[in-house]
């Protein structure tokens, strides 16, 4: 596998990462994911946008987005994958520099580091819907920008596996945010409702085509919290992320949403997002 590592291509087992670069050391950097379907990145526009609010929230200068899209379709190439499912991992740090919590130099070269990797969807997953659990979100009070700190999420993925779940979806002061990895959509008589766009959520590349997708089909939209006492009143959920697209889910903690089965409005707007990446 051939990886991008500091604006050059090498196998990927010849990265050397420096110890005393700030991504290992503090976490102190940013990262993408983001889908190809059909050798083509998925709204890469919209990451790349991301990408650069990250880095400005976080005082990180990184390469420019020309830059890393080209990097990122010459890794399809090279890896053979431009013909088909992939997807593409950036991350980006503040380099390697003495270990002192305020920022190095300013001519310090961030960290660019990507690599690509064969996708394979389970159709079976979608088809019958998952489980998630709820568990208090203990994250940082930034969790707009995409940091690459995110051991509060390993803890509550971790979490899910153990309960037999496929995702931890987190609750701050009552009211559902957003997944360890992913946004977090329900339907309410036949309105979808997801958390508005705050510094408590991730604003993801997923919800905001669906969101678009809603508009286009005529479903009625509300941003606005959504409480954990009214979850078990939901008709339908979702997990919307880059890697499942519009997940169904069919089961929170103990007790089952709507009838057990992934509901139409989420059926709708899943066929609808197939059909684009189509």
């Amino acid at each position: 596998m051939i990886a991008y590592f500091n604006g050059h291509f090498m196998s990927k087992d010849q990265v050397h990462l420096s110890p005393d670069d700030r991504g290992f050391l503090f976490a102190d950097g940013v990262y993408e994911v983001i889908r190809v379907y059909h050798g083509q990145l998925f709204q890469a526009d919209r990451h790349w946008q991301r990408l650069e609010r990250s880095l400005h929230e976080l005082r990180l200068k990184g390469p420019g987005s020309a830059e890393l899209q080209a990097a990122a379709q010459e890794l399809l190439r090279v890896n053979e994958l431009d013909a088909g499912e992939a997807w593409v991992y950036l991350q980006i740090t503040r380099g390697a520099a003495p270990r002192r919590h305020a920022f190095p130099a300013d001519d310090t070269p961030p960290t660019v580091y990507a690599t690509v990797s064969p996708f394979h969807f389970n159709p079976d997953k979608a088809a019958h819907g998952v489980k998630i659990i709820l568990t208090p979100d203990i994250r940082w009070a930034r969790c707009d920008i995409k940091s690459v700190a995110l051991l509060p999420n390993v803890l509550a993925s971790q979490q899910a596996r153990d309960s037999g779940a496929d995702e931890a979806v987190f609750v701050r002061d009552g009211v559902i945010t957003e997944g360890a990895s992913s946004n977090f959509g329900a339907v309410f008589n036949d309105q979808f409702v997801t958390h508005p766009l705050s510094n408590t959520i991730l604003p993801g590349i997923t919800r905001a085509v669906v969101l678009d997708l809603c508009r286009q089909l005529n479903i009625p939209v509300k941003e606005f919290p959504i409480f954990e006492r009214d979850l078990p009143q939901a008709e339908e959920a979702m997990l919307l992320n880059t890697t499942d697209e519009v997940m169904p889910v069919v089961q929170i903690n103990d007790w089952r949403v709507g009838n057990g089965q992934p509901g139409p409005i989420t059926l709708t707007l899943r066929q609808a997002f197939r059909k684009l990446t189509s």
